[in-house]
């Protein structure tokens, strides 16, 4: 039986992850509006045209947030009846819309949080969550994805895109805002550390390798996001005015 096929649309550094690892099982090809060739090559993958790339069983839309809108109305007209089509944003509310809005109806939609990166996946996908937000598939396809998920031992969890977002203002938005402002300050290591310190420091090598675009996008696209983060700026203010009393 030939091996399924999966189309990749972005190969910067999570496409590339995603290349890597779904290259065993599945036959995999790339598309990026950038000349990437050097890295898709290195990975031992194909590059094609977003047309023939949109035509295979699985496509994987790759890139921020704010660029996926442009992409869907770009493969709405190529992607193949049948297919699977997934994102891998950060945020699900929106994503998920926009690609009801501009996918016709023969194709499956199914929302992705993978709760990793290529930092903390570089060696190993054991134990690392992902979320799956099933937006419009059948439950046959749905089995499909998750069987092939479990075997690479990932945790799944299945929400709402609206139940994730929610929970992610908190666990992403608000650790990322907090690794901004030790950027910011231009914390590092120092000759004398506590341990809650050497703990803290762990925020800015979950943050400093991810892009500006990427933060900003995960506010901007978050409707609970502007509310966690005026929380946490209060709560700072409040304990600053007790200290000072």
């Amino acid at each position: 039986m030939d091996k399924k096929t999966a189309g990749i649309i972005g190969f910067g550094r999570f496409g590339q992850l995603a290349g890597k690892y779904l290259r065993d099982v599945l036959n995999v090809c790339v598309y990026d509006k950038i000349d990437r060739r050097t890295d898709i090559e290195k990975f031992g993958l194909t590059k094609n045209s977003l047309e023939e790339v949109c035509k295979k069983d699985i496509i994987i839309l790759s890139m921020p947030i704010s660029s996926l809108e442009n992409v869907l109305a770009d493969i709405k007209d190529y992607v193949r009846e049948d297919s699977v089509v997934m994102d891998v944003c950060s945020v699900k509310e929106i994503p998920c819309n926009l690609m009801k809005k501009y996918l016709p109806s023969s194709v499956h939609i199914l929302g992705t949080h993978p709760l990793f990166g290529p930092d903390s996946a570089r060696t190993t996908l054991k134990n690392r969550k992902i979320v799956l937000c099933p937006v419009r598939i059948t439950e046959e396809k749905l089995n499909c994805v998750k069987s092939f998920l479990e075997r690479k031992d990932l945790k799944i969890i299945e929400m709402t895109p609206e139940a994730h977002d929610e929970q992610i203002s908190y666990s992403l938005v608000l650790t990322h805002f907090i690794g901004r402002a030790m950027i910011d300050m231009e914390l590092g290591h120092q000759d004398i550390e506590t341990l809650g310190y050497q703990r803290l420091l762990k925020i800015l090598s979950t943050v400093q390798n991810d892009t500006w675009e990427l933060f900003q996008d995960m506010n901007k696209y978050n409707n609970y996001a502007t509310q966690v983060r005026g929380k946490f700026i209060t709560s700072l203010k409040n304990i600053d005015d007790l200290i000072m009393k």
